[in-house]
């Protein structure tokens, strides 16, 4: 009796195992790696028929076999990646041409980088744009880049130190020296009210003595966008002058130099913040600038002793001064020949007077260009090291 009663309570809880198991779906529609090409860069170049011409570094994964390295395979020197290209008339069109040539199913969740070349930059990108932001795949925080000439050419370069390009340019903006932008970012700089846009100009350098085979692509300043075309090119010092007002300076190194004293100060960049202050006085349209940097002397070849405050003192005002210059220097090439607003002093305007922009928004062409800007800065060196440069007699080191 005992029996026939444990029977029935354990028999609804068997009942419910049998029924679960059938509703599980396991792994039938998993994909194993090595049936993927992993994405890992992308390239946009304006085509031969005038259409897209997409180009995409590939990493194939292979299982490793007992003996041997990593097992990779392709078509680089390095036997780990390579690049393949297609055409089309639009991204997506390019797009699935190159999966027609590819034995593997293409994987975008590994794409980290967008590379644009400058003949299509010129021509326009808003509507290749719009695809990595519609399509669920690539990702939205890649870094983009414009190249000088094919973006192609850049992604078959093989770094000295970097697996491949892809890997280069990611370690480069991610010093935070230069300007850093992702798909996410552009967008929304071209969809502001600005409708302008800033990205990291990259060019192959010359193969190196060491490595004739070899060439090495690095970030050499910036281009400008307007309406989605690239409208001009800034050097590095304009591109170092953009990044305070955007306050995009996270590190950075500044040297000064005196007159009446043989000899230089330079000093690293500890931190720094940047306020835009808009204003409308009598019809006429100003833009305040504060920045307020922390700094460290990190070395000193003048006879200057930095522990003396009057010194300290002449060393701020100097640094206050090369700061102010490189964004009047940014300021003269962006605002006055380009007339793009890559500042945001469009939204800057529209937040604390939205009437006013209402009336305004369509003469914001004309308006900006002729937008007064002002500077205050105010520099802190906060550690000045040792007194004359040298260290003393008996101190530790």
């Amino acid at each position: 009796m005992c029996k026939i009663r444990a029977i029935k309570r354990t028999f609804p809880l068997f009942f419910l195992i049998c029924l679960s198991s059938m509703v599980l779906t396991g792994c039938w529609d998993r994909t194993e790696v090595n049936d993927l090409a992993l994405i890992l860069a992308t390239g946009m170049d304006k085509g031969k028929k005038n259409n897209i011409e997409l180009s995409v570094l590939i990493f194939i994964p292979q299982p490793q076999q007992s003996g041997q390295g990593s097992g990779m395979s392709g078509g680089s020197s390095s036997g780990q990646s390579f690049v393949r290209s297609a055409e089309g008339e639009t991204v997506a069109d390019a797009m699935a041409r190159l999966q027609e040539a590819l034995t593997r199913k293409v994987f975008w969740g590994q794409n980290e980088v967008l590379l644009i070349g400058d003949k299509l930059a010129k021509k326009g990108i808003s509507d290749q744009i719009d695809f990595w932001m519609r399509h669920s795949e690539p990702r939205i925080r890649a870094d983009v880049f414009v190249s000088k000439g094919k973006a192609k050419t850049v992604l078959k370069a093989m770094p000295e130190l970097e697996k491949d390009a892809s890997k280069q340019l990611r370690k480069i903006v991610q010093t935070h020296i230069g300007v850093k932008v992702t798909v996410k970012d552009l967008l929304q700089m071209l969809s502001s009210e600005s409708n302008a846009a800033v990205l990291p100009w990259v060019e192959n350098l010359s193969p190196s003595q060491m490595d004739k085979k070899k060439a090495i692509p690095t970030i050499n300043g910036a281009v400008i966008f307007k309406d989605g075309k690239m409208v001009g090119r800034l050097s590095d010092k304009g591109t170092r002058g953009i990044l305070w007002p955007r306050n995009e300076i996270k590190s950075g190194v500044i040297t000064i130099s005196f007159k009446d004293e043989k000899g230089y100060i330079s000093l690293n960049l500890l931190r720094s913040h940047n306020e835009l202050i808009p204003s409308i006085k009598n019809g006429k349209w100003n833009m305040h600038i504060k920045t307020n940097a922390d700094l460290e002397v990190i070395q000193n070849t003048t006879k200057f002793n930095l522990l003396q405050p009057n010194i300290i003192k002449k060393a701020e005002q100097k640094v206050k001064n090369e700061i102010e210059q490189r964004e009047r220097f940014a300021f003269k090439e962006v605002q006055r020949k380009l007339h793009a607003d890559i500042f945001g002093f469009a939204d800057e305007f529209e937040r604390k007077y939205p009437q006013t922009w209402k009336q305004k928004r369509n003469q914001w062409n004309e308006i900006f260009p002729k937008v007064a800007v002002s500077f205050e800065t105010k520099v802190n060196i906060q550690r000045s090291g040792l007194a004359d440069g040298k260290p003393k007699r008996g101190a530790e080191r």
